[in-house]
């Protein structure tokens, strides 16, 4: 089979691709032929060891898989004598944000990894498209008190996490609003957003009408520059530690202090969280946003575009 590699972390450019044999299959496993996967933001950040603390559940000093790939969608071949959930030719889906070595085309999963069945309705690229922001936009929108009559505004509304956040906000009857490049405008208004703000501008800044929540899904932003559109009791949340960590200390800071709070949740229950998704997508209120689709022979200028800031929704790498 063919499979990513890399030494250790580092950038994009140490990844190979090689040959290696198809894994066996121990009494607790499931092997996957992988049909799809997605390079996404998680990826790049197992891959470069970054921010350094992840490397302590990616593996240390050295990533704990040689390949690359965080979730993945396909086809068992074959079951542990102790698996009894899957059988062989079952289409299945799933995801780990620490690492599974999924950028590979056969790959042997444990019984406590995360692994779905997909939708007969969706393909294996839409699949993938079900796992990584998604997981992490839920855990982000979890983290607030938003029902139906909130106004919340997500910035990113075009990335992976930011689609994700905006569909499963509108699903529970939230006003959304968002911030996206202005030629994607259309796109994410097709997902739910009511309004759609120019990235390149600062107009949502200055709303007239404060939100209950800004979510910052690109973690561009800091509270500072979004407390003034925030309610008294409004939340701030980003996808990223801000300038030198502030993220994490602002809460204990903001709760002390009062008014406007910033929130940073500790992402868990990938199953759960994947598994609210599909439901969400088998009732029509949820549909995987896919930019654009890699060979595996290309999987380093998959990462590239990734790392560039411009995709839009989920990058898919073809292993088929």
């Amino acid at each position: 089979m063919l499979t990513t590699f890399r030494p250790g972390y580092g950038p994009p450019e140490h990844l190979e691709i090689r040959e290696a044999p198809v894994p066996d299959v121990s009494a607790d496993e499931i092997l996957v032929r992988v049909h799809a996967s997605s390079v996404n933001r998680t990826d790049s950040g197992v891959q470069r060891g970054r921010p350094f603390i992840f490397r302590f559940f990616a593996g240390f000093p050295r990533p704990r898989y040689s390949a690359t790939g965080t979730d993945f969608a396909g086809v068992v071949e074959a079951v542990g004598a102790d698996v009894t959930e899957f059988s062989p030719g079952e289409r299945v889906y799933g995801f780990d944000d620490t690492g599974l070595g999924t950028h590979a085309q056969y790959v042997a999963l444990t019984r406590r990894t995360s692994v779905l069945r997909i939708p007969e309705s969706l393909t294996f690229a839409e699949a993938v498209g079900l796992t990584e922001g998604a997981f992490y936009a839920v855990n982000f929108v979890n983290k607030v008190d938003a029902g139906p009559g909130s106004r919340i505004l997500v910035i990113g509304g075009t990335g992976a996490i930011g689609s994700s956040a905006i569909q499963i906000l509108v699903s529970r009857g939230v006003h959304v609003d968002a911030v996206a490049p202005v030629e994607h405008a259309d796109l994410v208004r097709s997902l739910g957003a009511t309004m759609v703000f120019d990235a390149g501008g600062t107009d949502h800044l200055v709303g007239t009408r404060p939100y209950d929540v800004v979510f910052d899904a690109v973690g561009k932003s800091r509270f500072s520059d979004c407390r003034a559109v925030l309610t008294e009791e409004g939340a701030y949340l980003s996808s990223e530690l801000g300038p030198r960590g502030e993220n994490l200390l602002l809460p204990a800071v903001t709760r002390a202090r009062g008014g406007p709070r910033v929130t940073f949740p500790i992402p868990r229950d990938v199953h759960g969280s994947l598994a609210y998704v599909r439901r969400l997508a088998q009732r029509g209120q949820f549909r995987a946003v896919i930019d654009r689709t890699y060979p595996l022979a290309d999987v380093r200028k998959a990462f590239e575009y990734v790392e560039s800031g411009q995709k839009i929704g989920t990058v898919v790498l073809d292993l088929e």
